[in-house]
């Protein structure tokens, strides 16, 4: 039994070195083939730019290119879920977002478990949302608004890039601390929601920063407030919103690089070390400032404890707010 019992360890020990030096080896050679960077959300949304302005970098530095993939639809879950059946090869990656911590609150099942199916590279960035109506919307400030939306309940409508979305999030924050009747309307990503509200098929949004911004900038919408808890340095003359009438609100938007989990320990590293690279670059740096972004700076694990008390802080927000699992 002794005898038996050394093989079995010495056996063991020798499968985890050659499988060791086989995930050593799989870093060495990777990338050996393009890399495909998914995105839950329809082309032209934050979750977007900020994928290829990361993707371009990253590019760069692994010398293959980074290829875009706009899986839009189900509020970010079904891109998810097809990350999440991804050979987990070093080839696929996802950009997560708020959205993926909210879905337990909102969807009665899921395709994939979060936690269990992707492993967390590392933040990319956060950036505060802004209150925008269209021009025909008589209100010039908060208060005004609100007043607008209790005195014709039912007619404002709100967009958002889908059930779940960070837009979809902040404008039910947004009603239920106001306690106005406006209505949701969900879209397959935030550039055809923002298409809409500048049609006017549409009256409000609480959009993220990079998305807005163009359109506050050429007055073809009006800004009232942003989400974040002091005011942004892209937007300097807009309120929080907790500052504008709607106390105790507060809401920052996130991004996050994941891999789908089994991807070799080697080669998530390797895009570790690569995306604190990319962030640090100042052209990106550059280019975050524009959008409203602040570069992230968090460890794997620490990406992993800020995903769990989002998932627990938004599942609690929804449940006291009466948002029910479809």
């Amino acid at each position: 039994m002794r005898s038996i019992s050394r093989r079995a360890v010495l056996s063991a020990l020798a499968f985890s070195t050659l499988t060791g030096a086989a995930g050593i080896a799989a870093a060495a050679d990777w990338p050996s083939k393009p890399i495909t960077l998914i995105v839950p959300f329809a082309a032209g949304g934050t979750n977007d730019i900020l994928a290829r302005i990361v993707g371009q970098k990253l590019s760069t530095q692994l010398g293959v290119p980074v290829v875009v993939d706009n899986r839009g639809g189900a509020g970010g879950t079904l891109g998810a879920g097809i990350a999440a059946r991804a050979t987990p090869d070093g080839n696929t990656f996802l950009m997560a977002a708020i959205a993926h911590a909210v879905a337990p609150a909102l969807y009665k099942s899921l395709p994939y478990d979060f936690g269990r199916d992707f492993d967390p590279i590392g933040l990319i960035g956060t950036t505060p949302n802004v209150l925008i109506v269209n021009p025909s919307v008589p209100a010039k400030t908060v208060p005004e608004l609100i007043a607008y939306a209790k005195a014709n309940p039912g007619k404002l409508n709100y967009g958002s890039a889908g059930p779940g979305s960070t837009e979809h999030l902040a404008g039910e924050l947004f009603r239920a601390i106001t306690k106005t009747d406006i209505t949701h309307v969900p879209y397959k990503g935030g550039a055809p929601m923002m298409a809409d509200l500048l049609a006017g098929n549409i009256q409000m949004a609480l959009e993220t920063s990079p998305s807005a911004s163009p359109h506050i900038k050429a007055d073809k919408v009006r800004a009232l407030a942003v989400t974040s808890a002091t005011r942004s340095p892209i937007f300097p003359n807009l309120p929080p919103l907790a500052e504008a009438g709607v106390p105790g609100y507060e809401m920052t938007t996130w991004f996050a690089l994941m891999a789908p989990h089994n991807t070799p320990a080697a080669v998530q590293e390797r895009m570790q070390k690569e995306l604190r690279t990319a962030l640090a670059n100042p052209e990106v740096k550059t280019r975050f400032a524009e959008q409203g972004v602040t570069a992230g700076n968090m460890t794997p694990a620490e990406v992993r404890s800020f995903v769990q008390r989002e998932t627990q802080r938004w599942g609690d927000s929804l449940r006291s707010a009466g948002v029910k699992p479809e």
